[in-house]
């Protein structure tokens, strides 16, 4: 028996009893009778002998956490450790004195992607683009989304130029112009229109994460995330925060990461840091993936 007569079960919350500042915690498996591994909001994993310290167990409103409720462990990025939050958002303040309104940011981060989201609207606004359609210009809806991922490095210079080749082919200008109109604008729950615009990029052979969410991210950036695989990966596993990915375009990846996302905007507003929308949480996660600006 546990020293004290505590059981410890996987998934438990409790709080260490001298460590606040460690955080909430959440037992990662049932307790061996002399120690428990428990992984901390504030410190990542931690064995804990059981006959020095018994963690206080927690539950209902105090046991709530969006991080513990989302936890990943299964680290595969190369050096990649668990950092708190706080830990990183220091390290960002470090980089960008002022934060994500302050000049430095602005000048090397958010400058280029504002005026993309400026573009966007203007290249991609709805009426024109279903006006297009009507009188079946595809080539020009797609001439211009063409334009809008031109004025950005967020995607790759091969993958810009997969894209362009694959509108080549008849027949495929139509399925592009058709898709993305229908994904950005389309009356259908956004997962049906997010299918099928995969499965398009798919047909047409461009079938790339940073196209898939380059769009919505710069038409609706209140909302939407651009997901660069090697970074948002990183970031992920440095907060310890579980975004399932899978190199292959599916829904459940972009569902976790609008859920990583919102999780990162509502705690770096907690943190009084006030970003404004998606784009600064990407400037985020790009800062404070490893080796990036280090």
């Amino acid at each position: 028996m546990d020293s004290g007569g505590t059981r410890y079960t996987k998934g438990d919350r409790v709080r260490h009893p001298t460590q606040a500042a460690w955080g909430l915690g959440e037992v990662l498996e049932d307790s061996d009778g002399t120690s428990v591994r428990v992984f901390f909001e504030g410190v990542g994993e931690k064995p804990l002998g059981l006959a020095y310290v018994q963690p206080i167990k927690v539950t209902g409103a105090e046991a709530e956490s969006a991080l513990l409720d989302n936890l990943y462990l299964c680290k595969h990025a190369a050096g990649v450790r668990f950092k708190s939050l706080p830990e990183s958002t220091q390290y960002f303040l470090k980089e960008f004195p002022g934060g994500f309104h302050g000049e430095r940011l602005y000048k090397h981060e958010r400058k280029y992607k504002e005026a993309a989201h400026e573009l966007a609207n203007a290249q991609l606004e709805p009426e024109a683009l279903r006006a297009l359609l009507a009188d079946q210009q595809h080539d020009e809806v797609c001439a211009r989304a063409l334009k809008v991922v031109n004025a950005t490095n967020l995607v790759f210079p091969n993958e810009k130029m997969q894209l362009k080749d694959g509108l080549k082919p008849p027949g495929h200008a139509a399925k592009f112009a058709t898709s993305l109109v229908d994904l950005l604008y389309g009356s259908e729950p956004y997962q049906a229109r997010f299918d099928r615009f995969s499965t398009m990029l798919e047909e047409i052979e461009s079938p790339k994460w940073t196209v898939a969410t380059y769009f919505p991210f710069f038409v609706f950036p209140a909302e939407h995330m651009f997901l660069k695989p090697t970074v948002t990966q990183q970031a992920a596993e440095l907060c310890g925060f579980e975004i399932s990915y899978y190199s292959k375009l599916n829904w459940k990846t972009y569902d976790r990461l609008l859920a990583f996302s919102r999780w990162l905007f509502d705690e770096l507003t907690k943190q009084e840091l006030n970003p404004r929308d998606m784009i600064d949480v990407q400037s985020f996660i790009w800062c404070i993936a490893p080796g990036k600006y280090e």
